[in-house]
């Protein structure tokens, strides 16, 4: 129970920062008010759950403060107080026990984010966090007081400090609709742009390519790029043909050097090597066998093991006459250029970059504009692949942002004795 004199922090977002936020404020003392715009909180966490709910991953520290690229300082910073292991450790508190799978990711026994999220809903509820669904956040009235719009109208609620953790841009169906970036722009907090992250790209595939090959899966193939250092990068995976250009895991994982790219030239060039078994001189050795009487396509795949949709990508690009020059035909299967001519829209996108500009925060996550006000998770300007990356930033970043306030609120509460 609080008293008419505790401390009051207003939680604004219902996601897995938010809610972290939220248990670490209650566990200190703080009288917290949890409001979230939809009629349930953690509803992207949810849809995590269908893929099996990568929590994070078992990385070193080192390697996995590198996953967040520019920001690797600031969120290695975070992850020092919750790694991996402490994300771990408090599933196991909520009796979800979880394992490493071959690829170092981390997801619960059962690969279920519904009963996680229930458990932590629960406890939350009964250590007194006051909940209110359907409350959207509308930013300040004149008295500084937080504008909600709800089902019974506009309703404005006082609170100490406020913790902001309203997601970034994608799934805005979800509620993270990045709507929140101009009333904090208006108070002085810098965002720097929201653009889609870990995305997929548009390619001018030919109508007949497309009508014939979307949804087809790449498989075992390597991709090149030009990574943010100039260098030349390569990456094993698997990706989907899609009827506007290319998406899936290894697309993903080099998205935020592909839109740099874009960003910088107008357009960007991914290379696929299509056989990444075979070298460039056997290939041309067994495309000279000779055919005897066979189509090019089967003897493609007699000799190279190369058919369908990979078939097909060497005749969108070469043309019908792709058989005339097999010298062409096995560097273009080496290194199938493909040119990318921009990210799929945000709202698409499995997470956001862009966000509150981490120079308009100190190392508390307080907005220098704005005493009092926090913010946490996606909303900020960070971003990183696919993996549990993405939800142990957000998870160490409630974290670091309650405590923040916390020790804001004491400072305060300390200064008027």
């Amino acid at each position: 129970m609080t008293d008419a004199n505790t401390p009051r922090l207003a939680v604004i977002g219902g996601g897995p920062a938010g809610l972290m936020a939220a248990e670490v404020a209650r566990a200190a003392g703080l009288a917290v008010d949890l409001y979230e715009a939809k009629g349930s909180v953690g509803r992207k966490f949810l849809i995590a759950g269908k893929g099996g709910l990568n929590l994070t991953h078992s990385d070193p520290p080192p390697i996995v403060a590198q996953r967040y690229r520019e920001r690797n300082t600031e969120v290695g910073h975070w992850l020092q107080a919750f790694d991996a292991e402490a994300l771990r450790a408090w599933a196991r508190d909520l009796d979800v026990e979880t394992y490493v799978g071959s690829s170092g990711r981390v997801f619960p026994m059962d690969r279920k984010a519904a009963p996680l999220l229930r458990g932590w809903v629960r406890r939350l509820k009964e250590q007194g966090v006051s909940f209110h669904v359907q409350h959207r956040w509308l930013g300040w009235d004149d008295g500084g007081a937080l504008r909600f719009a709800t089902p019974t109208g506009e309703q404005a609620f006082a609170a100490d400090a406020v913790i902001l953790a309203l997601g970034g841009g994608s799934w805005p169906q979800l509620g993270s609709d990045g709507q929140w970036a101009p009333l904090l722009e208006q108070r002085d907090i810098a965002v720097a742009p929201l653009q889609p992250a870990n995305c997929g790209f548009d390619i001018a595939w030919t109508p007949h390519f497309v009508q014939r090959h979307a949804g087809a899966p790449l498989k075992a193939v390597v991709a090149q790029w030009q990574g943010r250092d100039g260098a030349t990068q390569a990456l094993q995976g698997e990706c989907v043909i899609t009827a506007t250009g290319i998406e899936g895991s290894l697309i993903y994982a080099l998205s935020a050097d592909l839109r740099t790219q874009i960003q910088t030239h107008g357009t960007a060039t991914l290379w696929l090597d299509l056989v990444p078994g075979r070298t460039l001189e056997r290939l041309q050795a067994d495309l000279q066998k000779p055919r005897n009487g066979r189509s090019f396509s089967e003897h493609l795949r007699r000799q190279t093991g190369i058919d369908g949709v990979k078939t097909a990508l060497l005749f969108e690009h070469l043309g019908k006459q792709a058989g005339d020059d097999l010298t062409r035909v096995a560097q273009t299967l080496k290194q199938l250029p493909l040119r990318l001519l921009r990210p799929r829209p945000l709202a698409e996108a499995i997470s956001t970059a862009g966000g509150v500009r981490l120079e308009a925060l100190d190392a508390q996550l307080m907005a220098r504009a704005q005493p009092g006000v926090f913010c946490a998770g996606e909303m900020l300007d960070w971003e990183a692949p696919t993996g549990g990356y993405l939800l142990t930033a957000c998870f160490a970043s409630g974290l670091r942002a309650a405590q923040g306030a916390v020790q804001w609120l004491q400072r305060g509460a300390t200064a008027e004795r």
